[in-house]
């Protein structure tokens, strides 16, 4: 009986053991995962979402996704520029956001269109 409690507490502090450098492992893999990327739908005549909020450096990926509209997408600022011409429907744009502060695409072809970014 007493040897089956000792091989129990072992097995038991193996697992717990295991079950910690496991996490430590995990935790270390998501630390160092790169930035995420946002996905920015263009369908309705819409940004989806309208509003995001960045680290300065990250990008958005602006997506039309209407079947049938050309889209545009640009950026006016005193901090950056940005402007990715016609974005036919499938097609993608990648605007990179290198300083903080809040920001306004707007597509060119649609006025109503807007999407606020906040970077921090």
């Amino acid at each position: 009986m007493v040897q089956m409690l000792n091989n129990n507490r072992k097995f038991l502090t193996m697992i717990l053991l295991g079950t910690a450098v496991s996490l430590a492992v995990v935790s270390g893999a998501i630390a160092s995962l790169p930035d995420s990327d946002h996905v920015i739908s263009q369908k309705g005549k819409q940004f989806g979402p309208r509003d995001v909020f960045l680290r300065s450096g990250e990008h958005v990926t602006i997506v039309n996704d209407d079947a049938n509209f050309v889209h545009h997408a640009y950026v006016e600022s005193e901090a950056f520029a940005f402007d990715s011409g016609d974005i036919e429907p499938g097609a993608k744009a990648v605007i990179t956001f290198p300083k903080e502060g809040d920001f306004i695409v707007l597509c060119g072809i649609h006025p109503k269109m807007k999407l606020a970014v906040h970077v921090e």
